[in-house]
């Protein structure tokens, strides 16, 4: 049996994603020779911001979901549909950056806050009740 099989599940998806994106910026690095920074290439400086935003992002989130899944203090249901958000968030956050259209970005911008701000709200919620 999975310990939080939920944030274990979103965590081995999302670390599927995070090595994909870091694979994106070193396929770019290695095409222009560029070994530190991004040496004037815009597309290496969108999947550099694309991989450090997800880096800032994720962790944080996977917290979250691990401290409401541990503490049991959202149905199964609702802890899998804010996973299942936070991961189409941060595959749409990359489209986005890269030109597939505002609307991806804006996707992965909202659905991470979303994520960040109900994960929060629950915690801080359950953490005066229990005061």
């Amino acid at each position: 049996m999975a310990v939080l099989p939920i944030t274990s599940l979103a965590t081995g998806l999302l670390g599927l994603l995070l090595a994909v994106l870091s694979f994106r910026v070193i396929a770019v690095r290695r095409a222009g020779q560029v070994s530190l920074g991004t040496g004037g290439n815009k597309l290496l400086e969108k999947r550099m911001r694309s991989h450090a935003n997800f880096c800032e992002y994720v962790p944080f989130c996977l917290l979250l979901l691990g401290l409401l899944e541990a503490g049991a203090m959202l149905p199964s249901l609702a802890l899998q549909g804010l996973a299942a958000l936070l991961l189409v968030a941060r595959l749409a956050h990359p489209f986005g950056l890269e030109g597939a259209g505002m609307v991806f970005r804006m996707v992965g911008m909202l659905g991470t806050f979303t994520v960040v701000i109900a994960g929060a709200a629950t915690l801080l919620v359950h953490a005066f009740g229990a005061m």
